[in-house]
């Protein structure tokens, strides 16, 4: 058998993850007719039909999912290993971030960072899913969690609070109601189910249901500021919210959580100098963030 080029063996591999060979195609940057014929090709030297082609696209045929069961991994080793490879440039820095940290905290302080190195070109990823380092080209991220994640390095940023927030709205409609007997407020449910430990650790009497039950942080900041009810808002996100006076923080109450917001990097990005700059940038925006915030909680979360 005459050897056969990794090109055939790749584009027969996206074409059959794809089971389409327009989008096959616009990928490998060929047009239909290039990839179809580099596709009979292969099927010619190996003497075998890979691929049932009908008008709703391509179907591996029982020898075309044999192959791509013997060759498919081994691409997808090769995309891993070049992941270290990829944008390597000391000067650009790729990061994610989920998209309510990005556009709230992040982004607003990037232009310190920009002016002081001229030099980075920043690539910023929003996504509420996180990064996987073997696959993705990106150098670092700033996760919220506990920070236990495998194979990463995790350094501690600055921690969260939470309080009860409420809209304008809202509080003309409740006008005359306590603002810390919660408990007569109308509740957002929140996806952590806070407003059980906000009770625990401060006292007075739940409501027997809330107004409506979010399952993500950012539906949950929309409810408050629409005015269906008062949200137990995270401080990173909310405050800047708070500031711009859409929302006010009710009583002067705020509790710590055990959540924290953490810069993530695999260890190959331990070289790149562009990151290096950022670290560096980021534990002081974060250091003065956490200084700020614990003014405005008046340190006085965990006595109540």
């Amino acid at each position: 058998m005459p050897r056969i080029s990794l090109d055939l063996l790749q584009q027969f591999v996206s074409a059959a993850r794809l089971g389409n060979l327009s989008r096959a195609a616009e990928q490998a940057n060929l047009t239909v007719s290039a990839l179809s014929h580099q596709i009979r090709q292969l099927e010619q030297r190996l003497e075998r039909r890979l691929f049932d082609r009908g008008p709703r696209g391509v179907q591996l045929t029982a020898e075309g999912r044999r192959l791509l069961e013997a060759v498919g991994h081994h691409f997808e080793g090769l995309d891993r290993a070049m992941t270290t490879y990829r944008c390597r440039r000391e000067e650009a820095l790729t990061l994610s971030a989920s998209p309510g940290v990005m556009s709230s905290w992040l982004v607003p302080r990037l232009a310190r960072l920009v002016a002081a190195h001229p030099e980075l070109e920043l690539n910023l990823q929003s996504s509420a899913l996180l990064v996987d380092f073997e696959r993705d080209a990106v150098d670092a991220a700033v996760r919220y969690g506990r920070g236990a994640w495998d194979g990463v390095e995790s350094e501690h940023l600055f921690g969260e609070w939470i309080a009860p927030v409420a809209s304008t709205a809202l509080l003309e409609r409740m006008r005359g109601t306590d603002p810390d007997d919660l408990g007569a407020w109308p509740l957002l449910g929140d996806p952590g189910n806070r407003w059980r430990d906000w009770f625990e650790q401060f006292g007075g009497t739940p409501p027997r249901r809330y107004v409506a039950q979010f399952d993500t942080t950012d539906a949950l900041q929309r409810g408050a500021l629409e005015g269906m009810g008062v949200a137990l808002g995270r401080m990173v996100t909310a405050r800047p919210l708070v500031e711009a006076g859409l929302l006010h923080v009710l009583g002067e109450r705020y509790m710590p959580i055990t959540e924290a917001y953490y810069l993530v990097y695999p260890p190959r990005s331990l070289e790149h100098e562009g990151l290096r700059i950022f670290r560096d940038w980021i534990r002081c925006e974060a250091e003065a963030y956490a200084r700020g915030l614990a003014d405005a909680a008046g340190r006085r979360a965990v006595a109540g």
